[in-house]
Order: structure tokens, then sequence, then C-alpha cells
């Protein structure tokens, strides 16, 4: 503890949760370990947060700016983006100008960007991609409460008895809360837990109840939750007479599609007695909770399903009350703060949106904007749309991926392509997205960046800095804040620091606002730098009658829509598309448990790299065997949209005739796993949020020439990874060296990949050997290093990956040539590269059979023995497998 230079209270980067973390900086680095001060988390950390020390450093990071490809100052790339804009705008007018904002921005970067594009450039196209999260939450929230709030908060977690997963699997995506739940659940012998999902995901292991209902039919299981409270009589008359408006019309639409259970079993593809066993539950547990998020969201009717979903807690009066309402979890850490500021192409700021011209007008005034934009700009997909047509000259975006992320990616691409100037914002040097950039802007990344966010139980935190800025990184708003001052606009753009935006943004929340709108932070517009700096956690609205911040929203059945009364919303279920015969197969994305987003940051975690270290497809064992594909095999699925190329999962977590793929996979870690080229651009007709949880598929098995691993002391180039571009490729970054898993289709062999690498300077072949048996194996050593070695067969290698990493660490002898062609230790010294179970604590697979085999029949005494399960919990599901499998084996054998 002596050797702690210094400690600093931070907040996570990863997902909504927004836990704290305190982070140390030792003569050793630094270290990550829980705040117990702060309220989201008490000192709990996921896997992901757990590991962020690793994902630390400048290697691999943007630390100059480039202006077309090379090196240069920073003044020169800021004229450089106000004179692009500038003449932009001159000739084809403020609107031929955009951003694309991403929730990784902290509240004081967002605020400046929309000040700058709404206010005073005059262009309404500033999006984020937290409009592919989280946007029809906002316009569900909106229709029912007259506002984007969430009205709970995580002390409700406690106080609950019945708790929905909609959509949501949070034993990967939200653990920290989830151990929360399953906690609750362990305590209470009432308490219950319900996940509704298409597929059985790591949520399902602590479940009582699981609706594996048909994709899509979120709206009509909801519906019919809602009409059997009607007729079990179990509504709240005095609340929906008293506090709510439009309940008649909603109950009809609900009875018109779900009157029975019967019919409603029917359509979401369920047993009746599970959906009686959910709707007794919910009728029965007043204090429940639903928690939702993007297989709700994510969705053509994201919206509808939001208020489906609303509805039944409004008839039950079950709102603003301990232990009970809707729930959303949000993806982000900041999607929320980015809304408070207007970050979606349908807001202004402040919760202030088009809709109300004398609310509008007050931003204006406020800001004192020359230009301030009178209607909504394009959502993100039109937005693309736009840029794709030429509509759209000039787009700046800043801290997020689209290449990656964006619904028909390859478009995304192409249009990028052709967009006369792209500027990105980014940290890293090599992403999707950065290599069609004109302008290169290197921000600073978590660790040294300072300000705020907000989480999914609107609680703003701060993020402070930790280490110095790298190269010439600089932060969002101050990068912005330069352009907006070499565009002329100086006046209002003057900022010095984080916290001088961060108190007008207070202010402006609290301006000429009396109680219309429910977003009002204007007990913090007078903090001074050190106030600022010391600002403790506190949920809004934070006023000078709440200055400790508000935990529930409408206890007092006062809400924000015109009339002050919640709304119901009559929603109806939309006929479900059904696969076609050139497209058999339905396809869902989702998260893994150990990576975030696209991988740019988790990436560089090598721990995190290992859970699941290739790009793959789930498949129900009845479809593996239709088309005759087997574990580990090679499959393209294809659709008008795109292709992608992974290997196959087996699974019985699958529907029949459904499909799964993990949404992170870009082109820095494989050749063709990009998921969301494989989704149209479909978006919910009301909130503009793609339908990134549905689409069609063709699947075919791909039988390889070659099957290939390559090990190197240093990633490949972008050139010689192209190489494969045609072929499969994933890169898995190990300790001391670079792994890839290769699969050769057709038209390349072993030996062109050994030309290939004989490019690198210096590096020559020194040993090879090519057999009937063994295939192709080759290494390459230079100055007593080894440089890569590569073994490839027809059929699938097996050599061990951890044995060959050590081999780059240390001075490499040419006398062990033999055993390093092998691929593996001799058997003393034999190292355990079983499938990673616990990543917080490398434990893996044969470890916990083998205490399972001598005694260690809970998870509790795996996690004394093993100290699996015991950090972040997100690796319990797998364990309680593990366990059932193995006291299962042991069972049949006695």
């Amino acid at each position: 503890m002596n050797d702690i230079l210094t400690r600093t209270l931070t907040t996570c980067p990863y997902c909504g949760v927004g836990c704290g973390i305190c982070a140390s900086e030792t003569a050793k680095g630094v270290t990550v370990a829980g705040d117990s001060t702060h309220p989201a988390n008490f000192g709990r950390l996921c896997v992901k947060g757990s590991a962020l020390a690793q994902t630390l450093g400048d290697k691999g990071r943007l630390l100059v700016p480039q202006l077309n490809g090379e090196n240069c100052d920073w003044p020169t790339a800021i004229n450089a983006v106000a004179e692009g804009l500038q003449q932009i705008i001159a000739q084809h007018g403020a609107g031929a100008v955009a951003m694309y904002l991403s929730g990784q921005l902290l509240t004081e970067d967002y605020y400046v960007a929309n000040k700058l594009m709404k206010g005073f450039i005059g262009s309404p196209h500033v999006d984020t991609n937290s409009r592919l999260c989280m946007a029809s939450t906002v316009a569900g929230h909106k229709r029912a409460f007259g506002a984007d709030v969430v009205p709970g908060c995580y002390n409700d977690i406690e106080q609950a008895r019945l708790f929905v997963l909609v959509g949501a699997n949070m034993a990967w995506n939200h653990p920290v809360l989830f151990g929360r739940i399953q906690a609750v659940i362990q305590a209470n012998d009432d308490a219950r837990l319900v996940v509704i999902d298409p597929r059985r995901s790591a949520s399902c292991e602590a479940a009582q109840l699981h609706l594996k209902l048909r994709p899509g039919s979120d709206v009509l299981l909801f519906n019919g939750l809602l009409s059997f409270l009607a007729e079990q009589g179990k509504l709240d008359h005095r609340f929906i007479n008293l506090h709510t408006e439009g309940f008649a019309s909603a109950l009809a639409s609900a009875q018109q599609q779900a009157s029975t259970v019967e019919l409603v079993a029917t359509g979401c593809d369920l047993p009746v007695e599970q959906i009686l066993q959910f709707y007794r539950w919910f009728t029965e547990q007043p204090l429940s909770l639903t928690l939702f998020s993007q297989g709700v969201n994510q969705a053509i009717d994201g919206t509808d399903k939001v208020n489906a979903i609303i509805n039944c807690h409004l008839a039950t009066g079950r709102i603003g009350k301990a232990g009970s309402g809707p729930f959303s979890l949000t993806g982000q850490p900041n999607a929320m703060g980015g809304r408070e500021v207007g970050g979606l192409a349908n807001q202004l700021a402040a919760h202030i949106d088009y809709s109300d011209k004398t609310q509008q007008a007050l931003v204006g005034e406020f800001w004192q904007a020359p230009n301030l934009v009178q209607q909504p700009g394009f959502k993100a997909v039109e937005l693309f749309d736009a840029i794709e047509r030429g509509e759209v000259k000039a787009v700046w975006i800043v801290a997020t991926n689209p290449v990656v992320s964006m619904p028909q990616a390859d478009r995304v691409k192409a249009a990028l392509a052709r967009c006369p100037l792209v500027i990105v914002s980014d940290m890293y040097q090599n992403t999707d997205t950065l290599a069609f950039a004109t302008i290169k802007l290197p921000a600073l990344g978590w660790s040294e960046k300072d300000g705020t966010v907000t989480n999914s139980e609107r609680c703003i935190s701060r993020q402070r800095a930790l280490l110095p800025a790298p190269g010439q990184a600089k932060a969002d708003w101050q990068i912005i804040c330069d352009v907006a001052r070499a565009m002329g606009f100086s006046q209002g753009f003057n900022f010095s620091s984080a916290a001088q935006i961060f108190a007008e943004h207070a202010a402006l929340s609290g301006y000429k606002n009396k109680g219309q709108r429910a977003f009002n932070i204007s007990a913090l517009a007078n903090l001074s730098a050190a106030q600022y700096q010391q600002l403790n956690p506190v949920q809004w609205p934070v006023t000078e009658d709440r200055l400790q911040g508000t935990a529930r929203l409408f206890a007092d059945g006062e809400f924000f829509t015109a009339s002050g009364k919640a709304q119901f919303v009559a929603v109806y279920q939309r006929t479900l598309s059904l696969p076609s015969a050139a497209t058999p197969l339905l396809l869902n994305s989702g998260r893994l448990r150990d990576q975030w987003h696209t991988m740019t940051r988790t990436g560089r975690a090598v721990s995190l790299m290992q859970h699941y270290s290739e790009p793959f497809v789930t498949l129900h064992p009845a479809d593996a065997a239709l088309y005759g594909i087997a574990a580990g095999d090679f499959v393209q699925l294809s659709n008008a949209s795109g292709q992608m190329l992974v290997r196959a999962e087996i699974s019985d977590s699958q529907r029949s005739g459904e499909t799964f793929v993990p949404m992170h996979w870009s082109a820095q870690f494989a050749s063709q796993a990009r998921a969301d080229v494989l989704f149209a651009a479909h978006t919910d007709p009301i909130s503009g949020q793609p339908a990134l949880k549905l689409s069609q598929v063709a699947l075919r098995r791909m039988s390889p020439d070659w099957q290939i691993l390559l090990f190197t002391r240093e990633p490949l180039s972008p050139e010689q990874q192209a190489v494969f571009s045609q072929h499969y490729l994933a890169r898995m970054p190990l300790a001391n060296c670079q792994s890839y898993r290769v699969g050769l289709m057709a038209g390349l062999d072993p030996m062109q990949l050994v030309q290939q690498l004989q490019f690198i300077p210096g590096v020559t072949c020194r040993d090879s050997r090519h057999d009937a048996l063994t295939g192709y194996r080759a290494a390459a050593v230079e100055n007593k290093q080894l440089q890569w070695v590569l073994f490839a067969g027809t059929d699938l290698v097996e050599v061990d990956p951890l044995w060959l990493n050590q081999q780059f660490s240390a001075s490499f002898s040419t006398d062990n040539h033999l055993q390093l062609l092998s691929g593996r230790a001799d058997q003393s010294g034999a190292i355990d590269n079983s499938a990673l179970i616990c990543s917080c604590f490398s434990v893996r697979s044969k470890a916990i059979c083998r205490a399972i085999a001598n005694g260690a029949d809970s998870t509790a005494k795996l996690g004394k023995l093993l100290q699996c399960g015991t950090n972040c919990g997100s690796c319990l599901p797998e364990l309680n497998q593990l366990l059932r499998q193995q006291l299962s084996l042991t069972s049949e054998g006695a």
C-alpha cells in the first residue's frame, strides 16, 4: 500500500450501470478497484471494469493530428476543420454538415458539440450512437410520462420481490446489478426472477421461469398481461382515474388481440402454463420491477414494446413506489448525459425539443445563439443515407465506429468513402471508421478525461483524470471549442475547463424552468472549480428544494405531460415477418460477457479476449444437423445486405430455426465478422432506432483448403491482413504475441502466406517442416527472438497457444526448434489451456472440473477454493452449468 502515488475516484467507461472506480497509480502502473462508496456498485466491478488497467498505455493510440494521411500540428488541423466546414456551408448551406457523437463522450463534450452545431453553425444534423440503443426507450417514456425519465432507482432492487427481465441478459451485460438481484432471490423465499428472451441466456441460470418466446412478440405478451389484469380484477382503478389518461383505448387494443392466454400462447409460441405462471406472479406481487434493454429497444416496434410494459405498471399503480416500476437498462456509460444536453437529432438541449416553440426559444435566448435550428435533423440511419446520396457533404464523427456498429454497415462504409470531408476524433489510430477520415484528431480517453456521466438511474458521477494526456491528444470539448473559435464563434466557446461547461449546462437546465421540464440540476450551476472536482454522485433532479438529489419520480402521481397525468398508449402487436426460402433462418445479435462494442478498448485486454476468442454463430442442434454442421465448422451467413464468415457453436439455448451472432468483431480483429452488415436499415417509425435484433439469413458450411494457426510477435499490418479479406481470419491478442486463426478457402496456400510474412523487415524463415502427416509448419527467429510461428493442416490444427505465447517472452534457442514446431510442450511443461471460465482470476474449466470431482459441489465451495465467481459474478452461470454437468456425470458413474 505504501507505493501508491495517487488515488483517484472516477467512473467506469463501459455500460450504463455507472460503477464507481478507485484507480491507484503506483510506481509499477495503474491498478483498478471498485469504489466502495459509490451508490451504483458499492465496490463491485464486472470483469470489463476490473480489466481497465490492461487497456491503458500509448500503444495503438492516435497521438498526433493528421491531415490527408500526414502528421500535422494542432493549428493546422483545427484550421483545416474550420475552413473545410465553412467552405461546404458557404456552397451548400449549414444542412450539408453533420456530427455523429457517442455515449462514450462526457456530458461536457456533448454539450459544446450540440451547442456549436445547433446554435451557431445552424445545422440540426447532430445524432449519436445512443440512437442505436436508447431511442425507443426515450420515445416510450416521453409518450407515457411527458419526459425522458427513468422513474425508479437501483435501491428498488432490494425492495422488489418479482424481477422481470425483458430482452436483457443482465448476468453478462449488467452483472453488478444482476448480482444485487441474485442476492435478493437468495435471501427471500418469495422472490422470483422471470426472463423473457428468445434465447436461453446466462441470466436464465438464476431464473425461476424462462419465457423463450417467438422473437418480436413482446407487445402481444404484455398486451395479454394487461388483459389478464383486467379480467382478474387486479387493476388499480383509483390510480388510473386520478393520475392517468387513455386507459380505455389501451385496454381495448390489448383485448382485441390478446383477450385470452391461449391467443397469447399461440402468437408467442409458448406453453399456456408458462404464460399463466408469469401473469399470476405479476398479478399477485405488487413489488415488481420490469427491467428491459436492447431486446426491447432494437426493434421496428421498440417504442410500442416500451409502452406495452409501462401500460401494465400504470394499470396497477406500480410506479413511483419503492420496489416497483418499469426500469430501462442503459447500454452506454453516458447515453443519458448525452440526452440531457440534446445529443439526439430530435432534441435541442436540457430536455427541450422542437415541439414547443416557446421552450425552444429559451435555448436560443440562453445561448445567445445566432443560428438556432428550428426543426429536427437526420437521425442516425437517415444521416448516413444523406451522406450516401451526397446531401450531407461533411461529417464529424466523435468517439464511435459506425462502419462496424450501424445497420447495413457496408453501405455506411461506402458512403464515408464518397464523402468529401470526414473528420474523426478518436483515441486509437486504427479503427474501421478512422480509415475513411480526411482529418484525424487525437482525443483523450478514459483515465485522461475529466467531466461527468449520467447512469441508468439518473445519477451524475464524475469521471476524473488520473494520467496525463498522451502525445498531443486533447479533450473532445477542447477540440470542439478550438474549432468553434476558428470559425469565428468566440462568444459562447471561451471555456477553459470542463467545470465551466458543466456550470452552463446546469444553469440552462433551470433557465425559466417552472417545473415543466423534468431535467433540472440548477442547484449545481454555481459550483466552484473545487466543488466540481469533489462532486459526489447525485441523482437528478437537483434543485434548491432537492439538494441531495431525487431517488424516485412520480411518487405524487404528477407527470410532465400537458395534463399532468400519465398516458396509456394503445399498442398493437405487428405481424411478425417469416423467413423466406432464400433466407430461411432468423438472426439475432447481442453482446458477450467480456467484450464491449467494437472491441477498440476491450480488445487490448488479453484476459478479456480469452473467454470467446473468435467470432461465432450459435445454431440449434436440429439446424446444425440439417445443414451438416459440427461445432467449430466454418459457416457463412448471408442475405441481401452482406455476408459474414464465422465458426459454429451448437447449443439448444437457441430456438430451432434461429441463430445468434455477437456484435463485437471489427476488421481489426476478423476478416468477415462485422455482424451489422447482415441487418437491414429498418427503423422504428417513432424513435428512429434500428432493428438490430432481428434479421433473416441463409447459411452454408464452408470447407477451407487449409486451416492455419499463426503466432506473430507484432500484429500483422493492415496490408498483410488484407490478404485474408476473402478468407477466414480471427485475431486474438496474447501477452507476448498475436494469435491468428486462419481458414484459407481457395486460391492461397501456406507457402504463399509465408512469402507474405517474409516482408517483415529483417526476418527470414529459419525452420520449417512440410509433410503429409503434420501439414506445413514454419517459424522465424531473429537475434534469438521468435518472430512468428505457423501451423497449417487440411484439418483443424491443435497446438498449445499458452505455451507458444511463452516462447515469445525470452531468448529463443534454435536447438528447441523441433519442440517449437510440434506446437506444444512436453508433458512436464504442459499448460492448462482449457476454456477460460472466470476472467477475473484466470480460472479455467479443467481446474474447475477437477475441484468438482474432489468434492466442491457448489459455487460457494468453488469460490472458496479457486476464487472463481467471487468478484463480478458474471461467470456464475457457467460455473452452475459445469456443476450440473459434472455432478450428473458423477451420478451416472455411480
